[in-house]
């Protein structure tokens, strides 16, 4: 009777007597039915059996109910029960020396079995290694005392009877067995809760950690463009030529030093983006913005901003040393002819003013006209020099020229000079012609003397001049038009030759005639001051300048054959590196979107290229230092190639940023691939699918494009409302900016979504669920209870305080935690 109250649930009355059978029989149906409404099928038995004492029946009946209400529960992999119940066993006990769980019976006799149950799962409750099989009555009595006192499972069985027999009741070991089952499940359950949210929380943990450090790296990038850009856009020139070669080896060392580690960083901070957002997808998480001015396109554009200024920069620098380089020229050149010109001046005011005439003898007067007119013929022969030096005075000065003020200052003094020159000499001339008449002779032979001596001479001076000129050429064509140029005037000194000795005859001449007709001379040609010594003087002088004219057009032939030398030297270099730079672009190209072999022998194939492309770098270096060479020799411009060290460096700087893109997508797509459960076939459809329609290998398909693709994988997305509406959800997952491009990796990511399963809030809310006990909150000691520290801590204090009526003092809302976690809501 109590065993039947205890089934049915119900309080049984007591029969009276004399009714004594009856009553018993109708409590007996009464449990019967309960168990017949819980689905217990009992065959052959009745209440007559039961209240008869039938004791076979009646033990076949509770074995019946035990199976029902103990056993028939467990199911573990969709077995049956006992099968169920035998592999939980052979699974929770699978670690364990000397223990072979095969039956239900034999595999428990030496009690080993029932120890390592509990010390699985309460290891603190048993010393298991100081247990030992040839003692099984204290391994039993130890087991079932533990499980008694600890577990609250009672003992059901004795120790003695269990060793005593040859094989034990199956039965009521199995029976005892399925008490440990239900007394560990809850435990079971919560630690899969834990597990599955000690997972979540490790990828958020992981991704933070991710985020701060793109943060990071993209705060110090950008810290390091905007000090840089001010700096490269400082366009205030200096006064010489060593000042700004000095800037433009500044600008050298920035490029060869400072700058490549940063073109590093910025690749190496657009990887660790898309690898994070990969991530993200992968987990279902938000995508990542990065905090404002922060964004991979900030950095691009401050990037671009950067190597504007870079170019601007350079070729400013290249313009104002050729600038200051021509100033120096012109400067000097303005000294040279300014000094000629000065010492040609020195006393003719003097003599201008000089009023000798009028004290003169008829002679005298004559020789002073005569003397004056070669002066006037001097005189306009050094107008075109005073020309020159205004005209290079006004070249400086359009050219900002530092020392403008004393060079005009001076060029000033020479005009004024000149001016008051022209009026003296209008004056005397004006003042001899009044006396004129009465001059009667002269000596012709003195003033044909004068009339060629004077233009000789004033073509040494030129000669002179002309030979201590300074050039400045950049070619070699320039050079040899001054070498041609100085070759034909060697080529007249024969002639100027003959007529310095004729000027000589024409003085000897004089003297010759003068000694025969014993005139007394007065020591020197009335008509010029330009005297047989000075011609000689002077003709030495320019034989002297020929040779030393020769050889700085020789030197300066040699330094030009060596910057054609330096130009065919890095033209050579600069014609196969810039087409190798191409070919290796290409090649990444062409593998990115060819398909051969397995994800991993692509990013084999991707990281030999980028060790031959490193190993390559010395070939780049070569080239550098040939244009620093270039750049130390000044030299301008390369008729030889159309590379130039600027295009070189870009190139090989997109060369390093595409093949470490190019890897990272790799790697990415493994990723992917092997976190969504993609087989290699797939990835492998897909990409082919992909690349079908990539018609222009840009790496993204338009809209009507992937149209083509998705229903060449089977989606209905024809031209109907249904199928419009369909392809406008997918367009919205792989687009969501509306950019109008779909790229490989947001393809990859929608069909993985769609062909594998992924972890949801929900699944994370209900495994907090459980650790919570089945309440709607959890408490901070719960957490630390049930998680590792750092992730209970990580919960604590993200998790917002539970507001429903059912809080308690300390309780979280983990509802809304695990909702922020996948984007669903604010923490």
């Amino acid at each position: 009777m109590l065993l039947l109250e205890v089934i049915s649930g119900e309080r049984l009355p007591k029969p009276e007597r004399g009714k004594m059978r009856v009553h018993k029989i109708n409590n007996v149906n009464k449990a019967l039915d309960f168990i017949a409404s819980k689905g217990v099928k009992l065959v052959s038995i009745g209440a007559e059996e039961i209240v008869d004492g039938n004791a076979k029946m009646t033990l076949g009946m509770i074995w019946t109910i035990i199976l029902r209400f103990a056993i028939q529960d467990i199911s573990v992999e969709e077995t049956s029960a006992k099968e169920g119940l035998l592999l939980w066993c052979q699974r929770k006990t699978a670690p364990y020396k000397n223990v072979n769980v095969q039956n239900f019976h034999i595999s428990w006799k030496d009690g080993l079995a029932f120890n390592a149950l509990i010390h699985r799962h309460r290891p603190e409750l048993i010393e298991y290694d100081k247990l030992r099989k040839d003692d099984p009555v204290t391994n039993l009595n130890n087991a079932f005392e533990v499980a008694e006192k600890y577990l609250d499972i009672p003992k059901m069985l004795d120790a003695e009877d269990i060793v005593g027999t040859l094989r034990p009741d199956e039965k009521a070991i199995m029976t005892y067995v399925s008490c440990f089952y239900h007394a560990f499940s809850g435990a079971q359950k919560a630690e899969t809760a834990a597990n599955r949210i000690c997972k979540v929380l490790a990828v958020n943990q992981e991704n933070e950690h991710l985020m701060e450090d793109y943060e990071r790296l993209a705060s110090d990038l950008l810290e390091w463009i905007r000090r840089t850009i001010p700096w490269l856009e400082d366009r205030v020139p200096q006064k010489t030529i060593q000042e700004m070669q000095q800037k433009l080896e500044d600008f050298r060392d920035y490029r060869r030093v400072h700058k490549p580690p940063k073109v590093q960083e910025k690749c190496q901070l657009e990887i660790n983006f898309n690898t994070l957002q990969t991530k993200l997808r992968l987990s279902n998480r938000p995508a990542f913005m990065p905090s404002e001015g922060r964004m991979v396109s900030d950095i691009n554009n401050g990037w671009q901003h950067l190597e504007q200024a870079e170019k601007g920069y350079e070729e400013w620098l290249l313009n104002e040393i050729r600038r200051l380089e021509r100033l120096d020229h012109l400067a000097e050149k303005f000294r040279q002819k300014a000094s000629i010109h000065e010492a040609w001046t020195d006393g003719k005011e003097v003599m201008l003013k000089h009023r000798d005439y009028e004290t003169a003898t008829l002679s005298d007067i004559k020789a002073l006209i005569r003397k004056h007119e070669a002066f006037e013929s001097d005189l306009a022969a050094h107008q075109d020099r005073v020309e020159q030096i205004a005209a290079i005075a006004q070249e400086l000065n359009e050219l900002d020229y530092y020392d403008s003020h004393n060079v005009n200052t001076r060029c000033q003094k020479i005009c004024d000079q000149w001016d008051a020159l022209g009026s003296l000499t209008h004056s005397r001339r004006e003042a001899l012609e009044k006396t004129e008449k009465q001059l009667e002779t002269i000596d012709q032979l003195h003033l044909e003397y004068a009339k060629r001596a004077a233009p000789f001479n004033n073509w040494m001076e030129s000669a002179m001049e002309d030979l201590q000129d300074m050039f400045i050429v950049h070619t070699i064509e320039e050079i040899e038009g001054l070498i041609s140029a100085h070759d034909q005037f060697k080529s007249t000194l024969p002639d100027a030759d003959r007529e310095r000795e004729a000027i000589l005859a024409i003085h000897k001449e004089a003297q010759r005639i003068a000694e025969s007709n014993h005139i007394k001379l007065s020591g020197s040609n009335p008509y010029t001051s330009v005297t047989p010594q000075i011609i000689n003087s002077k003709w030495e002088k320019v034989q002297q300048l020929v040779p030393k004219r020769d050889h700085a057009l020789l030197e300066e032939q040699r330094k030009q054959q060596s910057n054609e030398h330096l130009r065919r030297q890095f033209a050579s270099q600069a014609n196969i590196v810039g087409p190798w730079i191409q070919t290796k672009m290409e090649e990444i190209g062409r593998i990115s979107i060819e398909m051969n072999g397995t994800l991993e022998d692509q990013l084999s194939h991707l990281k030999q290229y980028e060790r031959s492309i490193v190993d390559y770098k010395p070939n780049l270096d070569l080239l550098e230092q040939q244009h620093q060479l270039i750049q130390e020799a000044l030299i301008f411009d390369n008729k030889h190639t159309n590379y130039t060290m600027e295009h070189i460096r870009v190139g090989w700087e997109q060369l390093l940023t595409t093949i470490a893109r190019t890897i990272n997508e790799v790697e990415n797509q493994i990723l992917t691939r092997d976190a969504k459960g993609i087989s290699q076939e797939q990835m492998q459809e897909f990409r082919a699918s992909f690349n079908h329609f990539d018609k222009d290998h840009g790496g993204a398909l338009g809209p009507e494009e992937f149209k083509a693709c998705l229903i060449s994988l089977g989606y209905d997305v024809e031209n109907d409302r249904q199928g419009d509406a369909e392809f406008n959800r997918i367009m919205s997952v792989v687009d969501p900016n509306h950019s109008g491009l779909v790229t490989f990796q947001a393809f990859i990511d929608f069909m993985s979504r769609e062909t594998t399963d992924t972890d949801t809030a929900d699944q994370v809310i209900a495994s907090f669920k459980v650790l919570a006990g089945d309440k709607n909150f959890i408490t901070a000691e719960e957490l630390r209870r049930e998680l590792p520290p750092d992730q209970a801590e990580y919960c604590i204090a993200r998790m917002a305080p539970y507001q429903g009526p059912d809080a308690v003092p300390g309780a979280l809302d983990y509802k809304s935690f695990s909702t922020a976690l996948y984007g669903e809501s604010d923490l």
